[in-house]
Formats: C-alpha cells, structure tokens, sequence
C-alpha cells in the first residue's frame, strides 16, 4: 500500500553558533534520541522511513522507497562514496541489502563501481545528481537542527582510500557520542571546510575589481579565522580533518569531534602536522579501483577518468 509524499520547500536556517563550544538555547530545539549513527542524515527530510514503501513525487517523477533505502541513499550523500557492504542495516538479510542498492541505481539514484577494499572486491556506491536534488527538496521547513549537507559524485577520485573509511570513523564515533548520551547534529566533510576557508581567503578580492586572484589574508586573520572554528592552524597553515562531527553533549553543550584516517601513504611533514592536529585518528588500509561502472537509469554516472585516476 502507497502513501503519496509531495516534497516541502525548502528554507534556509542559520546555523547555530558551535565555534566555541555553546549551548543549546531556545532558539534551536534540542534533537530526538538516536537508534544509530544514520539516523541524523534523514532526521529532517520528509522521505520514507518506516517498513512500508511509499511514493515520492519529485519533478514530474515518481520514486518509491522504504526507509532503509531512505537512510541508505542519505548515508551515500552524506559521506560522498560509501562501501555498499558498510551499509547493511542489523539483522537485514544480505539479499535485501543488495536488493535496496539494486532498487536505487535502477530508480537512478545512486551510482556504482567496483574497488578492492581490505582485499576484498567492493561495490562502491555515489550519489546520482537526480537524488542530490531530491534530497535538497524534501527538507522539512520545521528542522531541528543544523542542516546536513548531501554530495553527488566521489569528488576526489585520487583519495578513495580516505573517503571510503570515513563512515567506519564517523561510526564508531557517532556510536561512542551516543552511548555519552550525547546527539549528533550533522557531519561536515573535509571539502566543505576547505571551501568554507577559501570563501574567506577570497571575500576582499571580490570587493576589488582589479584583483590578482591571490588570496588576500595575512596570518592573524587566519589564525582568528581557524580559532574561531576550533581548527589547528601553525604559521600560516590550516589543518583540516577528513570529517567533523557536531553534536550535543547530554547537557546541552555543542562541541565538534574532528575525524582523520590515518593511511600508510602519511610522510614526512604531512604526517607530522597530522600528528600535531589533535583529531582522531583511524588507521586504514589502501583501495583501488578494479572495473567500470554502473550508473542508474536516468543518472549521469561517475566521471569517466575515475578508474585511470585510481591507477595512477
């Protein structure tokens, strides 16, 4: 039996304050509780989430989903590239897991390729465009909390070792914040700090029409900039983790825990101002790329270049 879902508009909330460790007030609401470490990706969609399977309308389409491929897909955007096998939900059957990727990339909204991971073949799964903009379209305008940013496509085909080992690191910490009694309120990838970082270096060029490009910040707004955001910083340089989790502690305070795996590529430097970062770290082993691709019906599909990358 259907139940018809017509997507919410979508409206823009600011973020809460968590630079220096502050409180939950009254103007953000405290957050339900937390059966897993997936449940803060589709906290404020309006998408299926129960057993049944339910229609979504969405630009002339119609999909239909249950929730464990609602959290499926919102995991993917979440974390960018995942492990189909990381994935699977406890006690859910290794055919019915495969079925909900199957079901996805069919309805175009994942696509897939396959890596060895840990010396095992692996279908990799990445969000399709379409289901980007899907997601971005059932936003509740009623959000508890910060919005989650969703990615299509692995973006940084040369660090797929990094990226796939993500989810188990924010796993295992979203797993230990819970058991604090704490929630999660969203995970933050690398590539979005960065680009947050370099829409600071550039804000007075934009201002100047003869602008060399260069960016235009010495090295005390830098550090304001990084100690504002709680993000290691030494001569001039930002560290940046490949995840930051936000959440709230079970009194209420909001604090980040900063994620990097570690990989047995870290030299010289690199290594040592990883060291020095204070994130936490997670040892990882390598992956890579294996065979083509498969992309879902009506999805753009992966880059191309994406296996030669890998082989280099």
């Amino acid at each position: 039996m259907y139940r018809d879902i017509d997507p919410p508009r979508p409206q823009q909330q600011e973020r809460p304050d968590i630079s220096r460790g502050g409180r939950v007030g009254a103007d953000v609401d405290r957050l339900p509780p937390e059966r897993d470490y997936r449940d803060v990706f589709v906290r404020d969609l309006a998408l299926p989430q129960g057993p049944d399977r339910e229609r979504v309308r969405h630009r002339g389409r119609t999909y239909t989903l249950r929730g464990s491929e609602t959290r499926l897909l919102t995991t993917v955007g979440a974390l960018r590239v995942v492990n189909a096998a990381d994935l699977r939900e406890p006690e859910q059957p290794a055919r019915a897991a495969e079925r909900d990727v199957e079901r996805l990339r069919e309805a175009g909204l994942v696509d897939t390729f396959t890596a060895v991971v840990d010396g095992q073949r692996a279908t990799v799964l990445t969000l399709s465009e379409d289901a980007l903009d899907l997601l971005e379209s059932v936003r509740r305008e009623d959000r508890s909390g910060p919005e989650q940013t969703f990615h299509a496509g692995p973006a940084t085909p040369r660090e797929l070792q990094h990226d796939l080992k993500v989810l188990h690191a924010y796993r295992d910490a979203a797993d230990d914040i819970r058991a604090s009694g704490g929630r999660v309120r969203r995970v933050v990838l690398e590539r979005d700090l960065k680009r947050e970082y370099q829409q600071f270096l550039q804000a007075p060029n934009r201002e100047r029409r003869s602008s060399s490009g260069r960016p235009a910040r010495d090295a005390a707004e830098i550090a304001r900039w990084a100690a504002e955001r709680r993000l290691p910083e030494h001569d001039g340089h930002v560290q940046f983790p490949d995840a930051r989790v936000e959440y709230e502690c079970a009194d209420g305070r909001l604090e980040v825990r900063d994620l990097e795996v570690v990989t047995p590529h870290y030299r010289g430097a690199h290594a040592a101002a990883k060291a020095r970062s204070g994130f936490s770290t997670h040892r990882a082993t390598g992956a890579r790329i294996t065979a083509g691709h498969q992309r879902g019906r009506g999805g753009r599909g992966p880059d191309p270049r994406l296996a030669e990358d890998l082989l280099r």
